[in-house]
């Protein structure tokens, strides 16, 4: 009984694996059928992508050793960079400028509020114009009280010379006075614009006269013709004084001449006899420097 049994069983196995694939064969069969239908009746289900291939514009490039393109022409140098020339302005037109107005000089001018008086001593004539010069400008000063307060030097251009009481007619170092350069200096530390110029010349003077600003001016004693003395002082300068050397006040003027302060008087020169007389010490002068 147990080997009939065992046969048996040993011939229905082929069978049922026989029977299993031919099921897979047929599911595997039906499922590809089916999805056929599928795809005639919605053919958008699986859409088909043909490709088509782009062609470049740009040039095929060989390539030679190491994988670097052949280029058809010699390797040429990147270019310099040229810098732009910036264009340069347009020229304006030159525009010439407006003449300057010249002041006309009148023909006469004369100061009348100015007041001069005597000199204290010998010598201080110098001081005796600073200070009647200063009060027409509205600054009050005592004549000694200025003439103290000048350095002391044997070189009048740098202070009073000698004794202010002294004898006059001498030159350094006797005796002699100041030139414009100490005076103008003191003037300033009273607060005015005094200013010493040397080659004052004749329409300077009659500017200054004409806008109403009086000058003092260095001449000779009497202003008479006088003449230049060479003076070697301490320091070695070698500087021109003159005998009688004397101060004045230009107040006026008119075409034959001018009218001086002296002191307490008032006098007129023609114009040689004045000039004879300034030109000695080279024309010096203190003006008020309004500017």
């Amino acid at each position: 009984m147990k080997s009939s049994s065992s046969t048996q069983a040993g011939s229905a196995v082929p069978l049922i694996l026989l029977w299993i694939g031919a099921i897979l064969v047929l599911s595997v069969l039906l499922m590809i059928g089916f999805e056929l239908i599928l795809i005639e009746v919605n053919p958008i289900a699986r859409p088909s992508v043909e490709y088509s291939p782009q062609t470049s514009s740009l040039p095929i490039l060989q390539l030679g050793s190491g994988g670097y393109p052949i280029t058809p022409t010699p390797f040429q140098p990147l270019p310099t960079s040229t810098p732009t020339p910036i264009p340069s302005p347009t020229s304006q037109p030159t525009l010439s400028p407006s003449p300057i107005p010249t002041v006309k000089i009148p023909a006469s001018a004369r100061i009348e509020a100015i007041r001069g008086f005597p000199q204290t001593l010998n010598l201080s004539c110098e001081s005796r114009s600073a200070v009647d010069w200063a009060g027409f400008f509205g600054v009050s000063i005592n004549e000694l009280e200025f003439l103290s307060q000048l350095p002391q030097s044997d070189d009048p251009n740098k202070g009073f010379v000698g004794n202010p009481n002294g004898p006059g007619g001498l030159i350094p170092p006797n005796p002699y006075g100041v030139h414009a350069a100490p005076v103008a200096a003191l003037l300033r530390a009273y607060g005015l614009p005094a200013e010493n110029i040397a080659g004052l010349t004749i329409d300077q003077i009659k500017t200054e006269i004409a806008a109403g600003r009086p000058v003092i001016v260095w001449v000779i004693f009497g202003t008479m013709p006088g003449y230049a003395l060479q003076y070697t002082t301490q320091a070695g300068e070698v500087i021109s004084v003159a005998p009688n050397e004397h101060t004045a006040i230009i107040i006026g003027y008119d075409p034959q001449g001018v009218a001086l302060l002296d002191g307490a008087a008032i006098y007129w020169r023609s114009w040689d006899t004045f000039l004879q007389s300034f030109m000695v010490l080279g024309n010096m002068a203190i003006i008020y420097r309004s500017q």
